[in-house]
């Protein structure tokens, strides 16, 4: 089953519906960072909050990255989504664990921290990004997702952020990672398409219902595709999905061209250490864990070039 997302509305409109599935792409994760159940299902829940932000966007472009940075021991949560369905992600203490709950979920609230803060950066594919900041409400990402929309956006919001992890598979342990993104339409834009035959109220009450994690983790354990898991979960509420589906995929645009670049900004003074000291140079890419290695002609090449820009 691929990753995937998917959007829909449904109640005639009035309310938008988002899925996605990010299975595959967190246990390339998983793999790339060495991470541990409670990392695992911390950056999953980040990696898909960030995908359906990014979902709403226009430009292909575009991109939408959250940074989670609590007082717990996992430390800077960090994922960065595409609205073409590229994620990526890292988490700065990727082998803090914590004991499950009585549920046997992870503790991704206590790991992650009841104090510190919850910012996203949009970046629209031009001009420049832009970000907000609220502070952490419960720590467990999908309410403090949920917070941010209803206080930064004025939108009403209820998201299922949720994983099931088997940690005797040392390959692949996440068995399902998944979110779901319900929001209630603004008021212009249900003028427009003059629905008026369900009350507020009668909405609160069903997205309330439909927003049941232990619904949503059943359904994805039968191998259902996200497309299905969505249609059955709104049966009753006429689901219409919309043509704008798109397959999900961890990636990451560092290159080994992209990091002897960034190594100019060591200056002239480190390079020559490099040269002579260490014979060469070794960087890890934060957000996929690739290691990339620069020899001393590499080195002594930029350094060259950083001479010759610092007379021009």
């Amino acid at each position: 089953m691929n990753d995937r997302l998917v959007r829909a509305l449904t109640a005639d409109g009035r309310v938008r519906v988002i899925g996605v599935n990010i299975t595959q792409s967190l246990n390339n994760a998983y793999r790339r960072h060495h991470l541990s159940p409670l990392a695992i299902a911390a950056l999953g829940r980040a990696m898909s909050a960030s995908l359906l932000l990014a979902s709403n966007m226009k430009k292909e472009r575009a991109r939408v990255n959250v940074r989670v940075a609590g007082d717990g021991g996992l430390g800077l949560i960090y994922a960065d989504a595409g609205f073409d369905g590229t994620i990526r992600g890292f988490v700065a203490n990727p082998q803090f664990t914590l004991p499950p709950l009585a549920d046997g979920q992870q503790n991704v609230s206590q790991g992650v921290g009841h104090t510190g803060f919850f910012k996203v950066m949009r970046d629209v594919g031009y001009g420049e990004p832009y970000s907000s900041t609220v502070e952490l409400i419960a720590g467990d990402i999908a309410n403090d997702v949920a917070w941010y929309l209803a206080s930064s956006e004025q939108t009403f919001s209820k998201l299922i952020l949720t994983e099931v992890i088997n940690p005797e598979n040392s390959d692949a342990p996440v068995q399902v990672a998944a979110g779901l993104l319900l929001q209630i339409m603004p008021v212009a834009t249900l003028r427009i398409a003059k629905t008026t035959n369900r009350s507020q109220e009668e909405l609160l009450v069903q997205l309330e219902a439909k927003s049941n994690t232990q619904n949503f983790i059943h359904l994805l354990l039968q191998d259902q595709t996200i497309e299905d898991v969505m249609t059955e979960l709104f049966a009753d509420m006429h689901l219409d999905i919309l043509p704008m589906s798109k397959d999900v995929r961890f990636h990451c645009p560092c290159t080994l061209d992209r990091m002897l670049a960034a190594m100019k900004m060591f200056g002239e003074e480190d390079l020559r250490s490099m040269i002579a000291e260490d014979l060469g140079a070794e960087a890890t890419c934060h957000f996929c864990g690739e290691v990339y290695h620069a020899t001393t002609e590499q080195l002594n090449t930029l350094l060259a070039d950083l001479l010759v820009e610092t007379k021009a």
